[in-house]
């Protein structure tokens, strides 16, 4: 990258014009619940990303996979029925049920357990929260990467209302509508619903049997009550969404990479420099339906009350459920269609207290205490024909689990001391202990009981049976000061933890198939220690805004999926198998180089990579990964945009915007053959063209999103189903919006 660029970088680290009244300052300045409590950001000594409902619709943003285009060394990627969050390196591979993410998702403050409840779009929100590092504090577990956090709109006590639209190429459609009625004495009601849907970027070859569809196809509704009390504050919140469309949105890896070059241990596959269209192909012809049909839902509920002058009371609370419901078509051997059913259900409940005291006094924190429990129940069947290659006549390979449970709870306290006017110092701690439990099994199931090995229709290959507890105490130090006529200057020393857990299969002697020891069936927690400096200044009399951290990362006892040799069998296990460290610098700015016009840029360096590897774990390979790059991580990143805006005579205004990104290569990681998978630097361009009535009362505005059409890379596997998952092409169309 060169000095330019990175003299113009920044990324979009700097918020976005906050539209809402209640989240925006006099200045401007937007604010934010980060430290669980209102400040301004650019009072906040935490690394983070903060943007308003009007900055999500001018960037494009409408749902968690978009995030990452505005947002500094995030990535979000999808693939089908699951999201995966990487924040600087950091993130986790075990989507499944018994899986924990590394960064947490989080709707109005509370903990969204399953990758499938990520997907909806972002519709009648107030902001979303970027929360960088490890925020193992006040958010406690499964946050060693960071967090996102997605605040809706609350109730008001008025009447208001708004319709907006998008239309766009693959038949693409989102519509939103929303109105709020106020109900007197500060209490208001609000609906909201959302409708997206959009056909697959995967182009099918002629021949095929079966049609795609629409990738996604999802409704999705929140009904809000609340207001103001005079002193008691509170907001319940109703959703309900149903998820449908194609799982489908792989292609053969041999699209991506040489075919020379798949399935080789220890040997990196070459990428294949081809056309986007040359990319979309299918690659083959599908004989079965591949489609979903979930159904998520919950309640929670907000309150707060002062109970003396400098004490306020919080509870939040929270029931979730989801069903799931797919059929599925696997991709084996780069030709071979594998059609898999998957049956779950899954239930959370959240309860959090906290207690914030000292409010104007120079001491002044929070305690609070925190119970989670999650259960679920599920089916995944295989069918045919990998069911008959590991039995002959099996008609189903199939692994029913439940139930499966996870429990955690912990208590924790933060507390600031005002040093002077100025100089504040903050101490953190948390105390948590986890309870997770699963009872499952393998199963093949068979037409006839004489057709079976074990003569009977179900046979048990072995059990899927474990249980374990963990505890860790995870702690912050900050320190931050109000540089005189400049801004804010924060240090920090933070930790993160990501819970232990286990593998398919249990110990040997507990039962049918059971051929583990305890070291290989469980695995320990993963840790993070992060250091962090940061500024948040304003130069120039505030013409220019000027934001910049360091950090290093100390990453043990990682959690790595590898394949292994056990009882002369391969399995993949997860097994602590690495260290690692993280280095990184990360800066913005933004002026108005003329009338009317914002520059904003951004660039960031971020070097992840393994210190140590435990290459002995694996089948007999040796490739040793000390040294090499962390998932989704590229060391170079930057972003430029300019806005421009030109007021009419009517009190309308056009507004102008385009913005690039640009990334340097990445690298996905398959430990199973001890290979990376490299994506090749690009860029991508999005421009937008608004018209907006007087006063916004409504736009029209036209896009277009990665106007260079780059294809990159979002997850790549070898082995039986060595496939690539990619990130949406070409888009553009059109949005329009009305308020009432």
């Amino acid at each position: 990258m060169g000095s330019a660029a990175v003299a113009l970088a920044l990324s979009a680290t700097t918020a976005f014009a906050q539209e809402a009244a209640p989240a925006q300052a006099s200045t401007g300045d937007i604010v934010v619940t980060a430290t669980r409590q209102s400040t301004l950001l650019s009072k906040t000594p935490i690394a983070m990303t903060a943007i308003s409902a009007e900055g999500l619709r001018n960037s494009g943003v409408q749902d968690a996979r978009s995030l990452a285009a505005v947002v500094p060394n995030l990535a979000i990627t999808e693939n089908g029925d699951a999201v995966r969050i990487s924040i600087r390196g950091v993130t986790s591979t075990d989507g499944t049920e018994k899986g924990d993410p590394s960064a947490a998702f989080l709707m109005d403050g509370i903990y969204i357990a399953r990758p499938a409840d990520q997907q909806g779009s972002f519709y009648d929100v107030e902001r979303v929260e970027v929360l960088r590092g490890p925020q193992g504090t006040l958010y406690g577990r499964n946050t060693t990467a960071g967090l996102v956090n997605i605040i809706t709109a609350r109730p008001k006590d008025k009447f208001e209302a708004q319709v907006d639209g998008k239309f766009g190429n693959y038949n693409a459609a989102n519509l939103t509508g929303m109105i709020n009625y106020g109900l007197g004495n500060g209490l208001g009601i609000r609906l909201a619903a959302n409708w997206d849907t959009m056909e697959s970027t995967i182009n099918q070859r002629a021949g095929a049997k079966y049609a795609l569809g629409a990738y996604r196809n999802v409704l999705s509704t929140r009904l809000s009550f609340g207001g103001d009390l005079g002193k008691l504050k509170f907001v319940i919140r109703g959703d309900y969404a149903q998820q449908k469309g194609s799982l489908l949105n792989q292609v053969s890896l041999s699209n991506f990479y040489s075919a020379a070059t798949i399935n080789t241990i220890g040997v990196d596959p070459t990428f294949l420099n081809r056309s986007a269209a040359a990319y979309a192909d299918l690659g083959y012809n599908l004989a079965n339906p591949s489609a979903k049909d979930n159904k998520n839902y919950g309640i929670m509920g907000e309150a707060s009350y002062p109970l003396t002058d400098t004490i306020d009371v919080t509870y939040v609370g929270s029931y979730r459920k989801t069903d799931r419901s797919d059929v599925r078509e696997l991709l084996l051997f780069g030709s071979m269609q594998n059609p898999a059913v998957f049956t779950g259900n899954f239930k959370q409940i959240s309860q959090e207290l906290r207690l914030s005291f000292g409010r104007g006094k120079p001491l002044h924190g929070q305690v609070g205490g925190y119970y989670f429990n999650e259960k679920s129940s599920l089916e995944y069947n295989l069918g045919n024909p990998l069911a008959s290659l590991i039995s002959a006549n099996a008609i189903g390979y199939s692994f029913p689990q439940g139930p499966v449970k996870a429990t955690s709870k912990a208590a924790f306290a933060q507390v600031t001391y005002d040093v002077t006017p100025e100089l504040h110092l903050t101490g953190g701690i948390r105390f948590t202990h986890d309870d997770k439990s699963r009872n499952g099994k393998t199963v093949l199931y068979f037409p006839t009981a004489a057709s079976a090995y074990c003569g009977s229709t179900t046979c048990v290959m072995n059990l899927n049976v474990a249980a374990r507890s963990f505890e860790k105490t995870t702690w912050k130090l900050g320190l931050d000061y109000d540089v005189p006529g400049l801004g804010l200057a924060y240090a920090s020393v933070s930790t993160g933890y990501k819970a232990g857990g286990f593998n398919d299969g249990c110990i040997t002697g507990q039962g049918t198939g059971c051929g583990l020891n305890a070291s290989q069936l469980y695995y320990n927690p993963e840790t993070l220690t992060a250091y962090e400096g940061g500024i948040k200044f304003k130069l120039l009399g505030g013409k220019v805004k000027f934001n910049a951290s360091v950090f290093h990362y100390d990453y043990s006892n990682m959690q790595l999926s590898q394949a292994l040799t056990v009882n002369n069998a391969p399995q993949t296990l997860i097994q602590n198998a690495g260290t690692a460290k993280v280095d990184g610098i990360e800066t913005d700015a933004s002026l108005s180089p003329w009338k009317n016009a914002q520059l904003s840029g951004g660039v960031n360096y971020t070097n992840a990579r393994y210190s140590k590897f435990f290459p002995s774990l694996s089948t007999g390979q040796s490739r040793n990964f000390a040294g090499m790059p962390l998932d989704q991580a590229p060391k170079w990143t930057g972003t430029v945009s300019l806005t421009q805006n030109v007021p009419l005579a009517s009190g309308a205004h056009i507004e102008a915007n385009v913005m690039s990104k640009i990334s340097s290569a990445y690298y996905m990681q398959d430990l199973s053959y001890l290979i990376l998978f490299r994506q090749p630097g690009y860029t991508k361009t999005d421009f937008t063209l608004s018209y907006k009535a007087e006063e916004n009362r409504w736009y029209v505005q036209g896009f277009v999103k990665n106007i260079e059409n780059a294809i990159t890379v979002a997850s790549a596997a070898s082995g039986i189903a060595a496939t690539v998952t990619f990130q949406e092409p070409r888009t553009y169309g059109v949005r329009t919006g009305i308020k009432f």
